[in-house]
């Protein structure tokens, strides 16, 4: 298997190929597991393929279960990487991820999953330009920004 098999499976190769480039959100995670399951279940997602580091030889028994790669599309085609991180994983304002909706029932109902023990920033309402937006911080210091247009 050659590394590009490792990161991304055949049948998502598809949805990638079809750009130029595509830029791929990677989520360093202290559980990134846990964390891909909340997204699946939050996002009426699905996780297409999990490697771990027991797969590279000479891991240290210790290592062995924690996630090297792991792939998701959530909402969608919408692609996440995840992997668990060797150091903690910390929140961050530099960036959040957008995740824009047709469906206003879809859209409040991602919003409202991901806010779950998390922290709501703004809720969910029409703004003045005529979209409807709010912002959560997930319980996992993810920042989303949920639209509907």
């Amino acid at each position: 298997m050659n590394l590009n098999e490792c990161l991304i499976p055949k049948k998502l190769e598809r949805l990638l190929m079809n750009m130029a480039a595509k830029l791929v959100p990677y989520l360093m995670s202290e559980d990134a597991r846990t964390q891909a399951e909340f997204y699946k279940n939050a996002l009426n997602g699905e996780i297409h393929f999990v490697k771990t580091l027991g797969e590279v030889p000479g891991t240290p028994e210790a290592a062995k279960d924690k996630v090297m790669h792991l792939v998701l599309t959530v909402a969608g085609e919408n692609t996440l990487f995840l992997s668990d991180s060797f150091q903690p994983a910390e929140g961050s304002r530099n960036i959040s991820l957008s995740l824009a909706f047709d469906d206003e029932a879809e859209a409040r109902n991602a919003y409202a999953k991901l806010g779950e023990e998390g922290t709501i920033q703004f809720p969910f309402e029409q703004q003045p330009w005529g979209a409807y937006y709010g912002e959560v911080v997930d319980r996992y210091g993810v920042t989303w920004q949920i639209v509907k247009q």
